[in-house]
């Protein structure tokens, strides 16, 4: 029974990962589609100045979020994936580096998504994001993935 309950433990960790890299792919291309399906149908977004943005209003911005040519570098990195149940908190932190009149402008952010196992399958019901002092900036060695110029480094 034990091995059981570790195995399903240790298969949701690896779709929520999965899960994760797709959320922040999604972001990176902009592919709204894709994004929404993974999205609970109340999900919520609450901004790093906490405004509050309903499911609809997300996605908009979603659309021309990320901005290649002026975020020239993103990076996915220290990774934490925490399950309750039927409730997992997926945790990471990601640094860009935005040029802007020539100067490029490094910045991290953390980010917890909430997500919900409802019939059969795993949806977001909400997003928040931080901005992180640089005092607490993970390592680079805890990096997961790393776009340039909107591509993703293999």
């Amino acid at each position: 029974m034990q091995q059981a309950l570790q195995h399903q433990a240790s298969e949701a960790m690896g779709t929520l990962s999965a899960l994760n890299a797709r959320f922040i792919h999604n972001y990176v291309t902009r592919d709204v589609t894709s994004h929404e399906a993974i999205l609970h149908p109340r999900f919520i977004n609450i901004t790093p100045t906490g405004l509050r943005q309903e499911r609809a209003a997300y996605l908009r911005f979603w659309a021309t979020g990320f901005d290649p040519d002026t975020m020239v570098y993103y990076d996915v990195r220290d990774e934490r994936i925490s399950i309750f149940g039927d409730v997992v908190l997926v945790r990471a932190t990601t640094k860009s580096i935005r040029r802007r009149d020539g100067e490029d402008i490094m910045g991290m952010t953390t980010y917890t998504d909430i997500y919900q196992f409802e019939k059969g399958t795993w949806t977001c019901i909400q997003a928040q994001i931080t901005p992180v002092a640089p005092e607490h900036h993970p390592a680079d060695d805890t990096i997961v993935n790393v776009y340039i110029d909107g591509q993703l480094q293999q």
